[in-house]
């Protein structure tokens, strides 16, 4: 189903191709002077089944090229359903893609990898699985994470233990092709009314001797629910959480992220999957469905909180400066700050009414129906992000979702985001590292247009700048021609 350049919802600077299915990003690694991004993907259409790798490879984190799927289902083999999510390594020269074998009707999708000599063009397959068969005690098993520590190659799997408990199962290994299991990471706690929980697509950081582990909680009775992340340090094979988890991002747009130490640097990137808040009838209608987030820093505070903000590069994203305005705004009358493109790049600074909300609208169409709400409510300390009246379409989401903002309780003090809005997707993070991502839709022609708006008695303040975005170039659709070969 061809997707027309005009739909004022595909994203013009988030990752994805024009058309078609995505979902995990899989195998962040840099090599060849390239960061290259993999992601699951159907090449044959909007819809969860089929799945590849798709590949897109960059050298600035701006300029993305699409090169040939790197890995396709096998007919008959390991993987005859879907080369399911993992990630990938450079190591003497050449990248290993560590990924799941997905079949149906097998509760476990063994470790696999494939190769590639010539900077991920062409990919071959190892002719076996490298581990066939799940540990005993698991009920759930996926999604190999693989990094170097020390001196030893580690992985974790994502996995489901048989007392109902989510875990991160742990191997080690000298040489990327003898692993040894060392048994569960770090598990889930179970109370003893908790559902049943597995979790998915692991990743782990670490910031001198004290780690973060990111793990996608899924559950058998609805699929992909969230991410959490817990921090705390590692000994002999055991990670001993400091802190209880709490979300990664607090949207309801995020999934499975995936994460990359920047090369020579003491950064860690990360992407993620933002799916569809939308019926599946209108994605598929419009031949597309998934978009990974932009990349995102993230960070690990001395209290042990995990921190994100857009990767500094993307600040070359920045076009024209569309409006930058301050002043206050009281209940009687909203501020009109100006028209925005709709893909945008937005910091604000917010001074709340302490005896109401105040904050930013985005409206979308001309008669002002259709709106998204970003507002700050001091006496919860919450920052507020409300989509109920984001879309004229019913078949879109709607629902409000808050993350913390301790800065909103003290009086006086100005509440600073930044705002990056593309089509239908929107990040949102605060100053103090904390992120919501969401998806809406909007349909309102014409200029869209911010305002500040407070419920108080008194006043609210704010400055705001804008600047458009430009996209660096269009994005391609992968070919099938690299597609991963059986060795």
């Amino acid at each position: 189903m061809p997707t027309s350049p005009a739909d004022p919802h595909l994203p013009a600077v988030h990752l994805r191709p024009p058309r078609n299915w995505i979902n995990d990003p899989n195998g962040l690694v840099f090599h060849g002077g390239h960061y290259h991004v993999f992601f699951q993907y159907n090449p044959h259409g909007p819809w969860h089944t089929n799945v590849h790798w798709g590949h897109f490879r960059s050298p600035d984190l701006i300029t993305w090229e699409p090169l040939p799927v790197a890995l396709a289902p096998t007919p008959g083999g390991q993987d005859a359903d879907g080369c399911y999510s993992g990630n990938a390594v450079s190591v003497d020269g050449r990248m290993v893609a560590f990924y799941s074998a997905h079949r149906h009707g097998r509760w476990w999708q063994p470790v696999t990898t494939a190769e590639s000599y010539d900077n991920g063009r062409t990919w071959v397959k190892r002719p076996h699985p490298l581990i066939p068969e799940p540990p005993a005690g698991t009920t759930m098993y996926r999604d190999p994470y693989v990094w170097r520590q020390n001196d030893r190659w580690r992985m974790l799997v994502g996995s489901a233990l048989g007392d109902g408990r989510g875990a991160a199962l742990l191997y080690e290994s000298d040489d990327l092709e003898h692993w040894t299991y060392r048994g569960p990471f770090h598990a889930s706690d179970t109370a003893a009314d908790s559902d049943p929980v597995g979790w998915e697509c692991p990743q782990y950081a670490t910031f001198g001797d004290r780690g973060a582990l990111i793990v996608s909680d899924w559950t058998p009775q609805d699929g992909p629910s969230h991410t959490t992340v817990h921090t705390g340090r590692e000994e002999h094979g055991r990670f001993t959480a400091a802190t209880a988890p709490v979300p990664l991002d607090h949207g309801p747009d995020f999934y499975a992220p995936a994460l990359l130490k920047a090369p020579g640097q003491d950064r860690w990137l990360l992407w993620a999957w933002a799916w569809e808040a939308r019926d599946d009838a209108w994605a598929h209608e419009a031949g597309w469905a998934g978009v990974l987030t932009l990349p995102r820093e993230v960070s690990l505070t001395a209290d042990g909180t995990v921190t994100q903000r857009p990767a500094r590069e993307l600040l070359a994203l920045r076009g024209a400066r569309t409006l930058h305005r301050t002043g206050h705004v009281t209940r009687a009358l909203p501020a009109e700050l100006g028209q925005v493109g709709h893909s945008f790049d937005l910091s604000a600074a917010l001074i709340p009414d302490p005896t109401g909300t105040s904050g930013l609208r985005l409206l979308t169409s001309a008669d002002g129906s259709e709106y998204l709400d970003i507002h700050v409510d001091p006496r919860a300390g919450h920052l507020v992000v409300d989509r109920s009246h984001a879309s004229q379409d019913p078949r879109a989401r709607g629902g409000a979702y808050t993350l913390p903002c301790p800065a909103a309780t003290h009086p006086g003090s100005p509440v600073v985001l930044r705002v990056i809005v593309d089509r239908s997707i929107a990040e949102i993070y605060a100053a103090d590292g904390q992120v919501l991502t969401l998806r809406f839709y909007p349909l309102g022609e014409g200029p869209w247009r911010l305002q500040a708006r407070t419920t108080g008695a008194v006043r609210s303040e704010f400055a705001v700048e804008a600047w458009d975005l430009n996209p660096s170039g269009t994005l391609m659709e992968p070919t099938l021609a690299g597609r991963g070969q059986d060795a």
